[in-house]
């Protein structure tokens, strides 16, 4: 991916010099710890206290938080990701919505911080918070993907940060708001097939960003999108309760199968319209 010294966001608020880190108590047999973490970050649900009372995950408060080169590189990176995708909502709310696109800040933490949609840690991975218009990221969370999920890549890192922007894309059109106010009236069944939804939506739209980015900038190397569609793949709820061991339950998914989360954003970046990622009009998904 050609993003190097390309022009970088100022929308980032970089909390990783302070704050808390996140460690795992050594009680733990590691194997556990993992499958716990790596659910918790794809799922979007803090599976955490499932490791407490002497058996879990411990948050300890550290003062300042070393940075080392790799953290520096990772930075920079989302930077470039995430102002990319102002140029490219931008152009897409006035041409196509005659609006103004607001643009999230970004948070950026190492180990772990707070938010008004609760805690961020090892263990929650990247999410948007509709309170505070941020998406907050751990820049560690690109090694667990390519180290622990085989999901490696700078385009698949990209892929993870356009998702996110994705659901600020919604939050702006009005689309979170409704899709939450229904959730709350149904069961939690129907409550999943809606986040479902919403998630294959921001995969559809993080393809529909690949691709006007890729008009812009030139962004795109061979082998790019095949890194993002393995990413897709790697994080489709059913490969991820396969990988833990468990049974496939479809009724519990919350962001789609393998299959899916590949072919909406397979959609968006063919498209570059985000005309066709209306999943919640879509009769199959």
């Amino acid at each position: 991916m050609k993003w190097q010294g390309r022009k970088q966001s100022s929308n980032i608020e970089d909390r990783r010099r302070s704050g808390s880190s996140a460690g795992v108590a050594t009680s733990v047999g590691g194997l556990g710890v993992l499958v716990i973490v790596l659910i918790s970050y794809f799922l979007g649900v803090d599976l955490t206290p499932l490791l407490d009372g002497g058996n879990g995950a411990t948050i300890s408060q550290g003062g300042d938080v070393e940075l080392t080169a790799a953290d520096e590189e990772a930075a920079a990176f989302v930077s470039v990701i995430l102002a990319s995708t102002e140029d490219v909502w931008g152009d897409i709310f006035r041409n196509d919505y005659n609006q103004t696109y607001r643009a999230p800040v970004l948070v950026m933490f190492k180990g772990a911080t707070q938010s008004a949609c609760g805690g961020a840690n090892a263990a929650t991975g990247p999410f948007y918070c509709p309170p505070e218009k941020k998406v907050f990221l751990d820049t560690d969370f690109f090694v667990t993907m390519e180290r622990q999920l085989g999901a490696g890549g700078d385009f698949a890192a990209a892929y993870v940060v356009a998702h996110e922007i994705g659901h600020a894309v919604q939050d702006q059109l009005g689309i979170l708001d409704q899709a939450n106010t229904r959730r709350a009236r149904v069961s939690e069944t129907e409550s999943n097939a809606i986040s479902v939804r919403m998630e294959l939506q921001a995969d559809c739209l993080a393809g529909v960003w690949a691709n006007r980015a890729n008009q812009e900038f030139g962004f795109i190397e061979r082998g790019d999108i095949a890194e993002a569609m393995n990413a897709a793949e790697q994080i489709g709820d059913d490969t991820l309760q396969r990988n833990a061991g468990q049974v496939v339950r479809p009724h519990t998914f919350t962001h789609g199968t393998s299959e899916q989360r590949q072919r909406w954003f397979k959609r968006g970046f063919q498209a570059g319209d985000p005309g066709q990622c209306d999943t919640f009009s879509a009769r199959t998904l």
